[in-house]
């Protein structure tokens, strides 16, 4: 298998690393002509380039770049996060203009074009229920799956005895699937309901970690992803991101 040389990256990949745009937008805008490189266009895709070479990008793929959305879902538990599965429902089905909150003060119109490329950017269990991001923006799919240290929060109610020594344990001392996991923050909200913060989303982790520590979870709800909050979005309604907002 061969290496790319570390001086000399494709020019779509050096795009993505500069975050100016996902690896699929770069291809899109290379053979539309609209990337310069040291003021030369560059259409060819594959080419590769140095990283000290200036680029400019056409105001042509900025303005495609703004009509891209980003949807807030506050997904109901029986509704799967990605494709259909196991004869669930994809909670896409539910960003249809009806769903809509009337609280949606983006000032964004609704178009049907807006579902293509639609794609969640993490995920919620079945048998979770709050905040999905779902987006057609590349930029942020990768700002929230790749590995950037976005804090997710969640109310999780359980049931059973948990110690000061297990409230400590669930912050720093578990393991999962052979990999210790990364500090989070955990507290009671109340009598029945711990809050989370975690900057990481191993499969059903937040159960797994309070059955490791004598808990039964009952009820699981994302609630804040990075600075964007749920907020007073109703179960099985969406909004669309305000410009003003980001993760």
């Amino acid at each position: 298998m061969t290496t790319e040389p570390e001086d000399q990256p494709r020019l779509s990949k050096r795009l993505s690393e500069l975050g100016l745009c996902s690896r699929r937008e770069a291809e899109d805008w290379i053979v539309n002509g609209w990337v310069r490189v040291d003021g030369q266009i560059v259409d060819v895709l594959g080419t590769r380039v140095s990283r000290t070479a200036r680029i400019d990008i056409d105001c042509r793929a900025r303005e495609q770049q703004n009509e891209l959305v980003t949807i807030i879902l506050n997904k109901p538990i029986g509704y799967v996060s990605g494709q259909a599965e196991d004869g669930y429902e994809p909670a896409t089905v539910l960003i249809r203009p009806e769903n809509r909150w009337k609280g949606d003060d983006s000032g964004r119109s609704f178009d049907p074009k807006q579902l293509r490329g639609l794609a969640p950017a993490g995920r919620l269990d079945i048998d979770s229920t709050g905040l999905m991001v779902y987006t057609q923006d590349g930029r942020i799919a990768k700002q929230l799956i790749g590995g950037n240290d976005v804090e997710k929060e969640y109310l999780v109610r359980v049931q059973g005895v948990l110690s000061e020594d297990g409230l400590r344990t669930l912050r720093h001392g578990l393991m999962l699937d052979g990999v210790k996991l990364k500090p989070a923050q955990v507290a009671w909200q109340n009598e029945d309901q711990l809050r989370f913060g975690l900057r990481e989303g191993r499969k059903r982790q937040i159960r797994r970690m309070c059955e490791s520590a004598g808990l039964k979870v009952t009820g699981l709800k994302r609630i804040r992803t990075g600075r964007v909050l749920l907020g007073a979005l109703p179960v099985g309604q969406w909004r669309f991101l305000r410009a003003d907002e980001g993760f």
